[in-house]
């Protein structure tokens, strides 16, 4: 029963977006592209000020803090140095009757069974069947996340780029000019905000998963012995961050992640997971990806990477701490913490309406102020339109 109003909760809040034109369906009027969102009016405005707030709170209120605009295309060897092109993967299972593609973690968790696989040892599918039609399954296979297009006339290998599918890659590979021509000394970070593409197997539940998405993100720059400190701090601040947008705490779960099932960078990873209508999944992602990047991208371009201690005039690579933060995952769950239903009085006495509120933090709130004179009172409008352009 609870989680039938949860789920309903859900197609209130998609009905709503559409009603209102906060968030609706992409090119409708050609029948849609699946999973594929426009953020309208309301939208756009609420997005851009999460937007601001983040950029306020993680980069322009704090002194160790610059802020960069990289490019979604990139010279592909980024990818192979970063790892993308090997480990940038999901497991894809289909179904032999349907012929649907699912990604079998997902199946598994379902489940409620551990994932096993690997590359090596696939996981023997016999036993387990498509959760659509209850068909057999193919072996898993690993299938690369990474949007492929060619640059120039000529659609050969050598013309071949990627859609970036994280903005990380670009701060590292900047980090050097960055730090030189700002003078920067650790710690120090450098954040971004910028679009993303990963040609998810399975993208749904709304603005949840999608194949085209923006992401907040920061690389913290720190000492090798600095990590757990730094890694202390960011956490602390994701949670003050989340607080600021009404989201409660107790819809919040810390998961720390095991070894095995870490992104091939990290060695410490915490998930922020929240209690979504259709259950605990992951919002945001805080990892210590130690030296991994900026040595791999040193390794591949032959480009000096280190960093000289003014002080002691020891050289290394500095660790990386990295919060990242989707802000569509951000706005649903800024959207589902605000849904309110209230019972609002009628003209009938003692009469009540349902009324669907949006209690959304003031900051944020894309309409701050409204002015609204007594329509057949032309006298008051007359007074009224020059206040609505004076607290434009």
């Amino acid at each position: 029963m609870k989680q039938e109003k949860e789920a309903d909760l859900m197609d209130k809040l998609i009905a709503l977006c559409k009603q209102r034109g906060i968030i609706f369906p992409g090119s409708e009027i050609y029948g849609g592209l699946a999973n594929s969102w426009d953020f309208g009016p309301y939208g756009a405005l609420l997005k851009n000020n999460i937007r601001q707030a983040w950029l306020k709170h993680f980069v322009t209120s704090r002194d160790d803090m610059v802020l960069l605009e990289s490019g979604i295309i990139m010279n592909p060897k980024v990818w192979q140095a970063s790892g993308h092109l090997q480990n940038f993967t999901d497991p894809l299972v289909d179904c032999k009757k349907c012929k649907k593609r699912f990604r079998a973690d997902h199946i598994l968790e379902q489940r409620s069974l551990k994932p096993g696989y690997d590359k090596e040892s696939p996981l023997d599918w016999s036993e387990i069947h498509c959760p659509e039609c209850g068909g057999d399954l193919t072996e898993v296979r690993l299938f690369n996340l990474m949007f492929k297009s060619h640059m120039g006339p000529v659609e050969d290998a050598g013309a071949e780029v990627y859609l970036r599918p994280e903005l990380a890659a670009g701060m590292f590979t900047d980090f050097k000019l960055i730090q030189q021509s700002k003078r920067l000394k650790l710690p120090f970070g450098i954040a971004q905000v910028g679009k993303a593409f990963r040609n998810e197997i399975t993208p749904g539940n709304f603005i949840f998963r999608t194949r085209e998405f923006e992401i907040m993100e920061l690389e913290y720059f720190v000492k090798p012995s600095d990590w757990e400190k730094a890694f202390a701090n960011w956490l602390d601040l994701m949670k003050s961050w989340l607080k600021s947008l009404g989201v409660a705490a107790k819809d919040i779960n810390l998961n720390e992640i095991p070894e095995g099932e870490r992104a091939h960078y990290s060695k410490r990873t915490v998930d922020f997971e929240y209690n979504y209508p259709f259950g605990l999944k992951e919002l945001y992602g805080l990892a210590y990806r130690t030296d991994f990047d900026l040595a791999s991208h040193a390794k591949f371009s032959g480009a000096d990477l280190t960093y000289t201690d003014p002080e002691t005039g020891e050289k290394f690579v500095p660790h990386v701490v990295e919060p990242s933060m989707g802000l569509e995952r951000t706005v649903l769950v800024t959207l589902l913490a605000a849904y309110h239903e209230e019972d609002a009085p009628t003209a009938e006495e003692g009469e009540t309406d349902k009324r669907v509120v949006l209690k959304l933090p003031k900051h944020i709130a894309p309409i701050k102020v409204a002015i609204l004179p007594l329509s057949k009172k032309e006298e008051l409008a007359k007074v009224a339109l020059p206040i609505a352009q004076e607290l434009r």
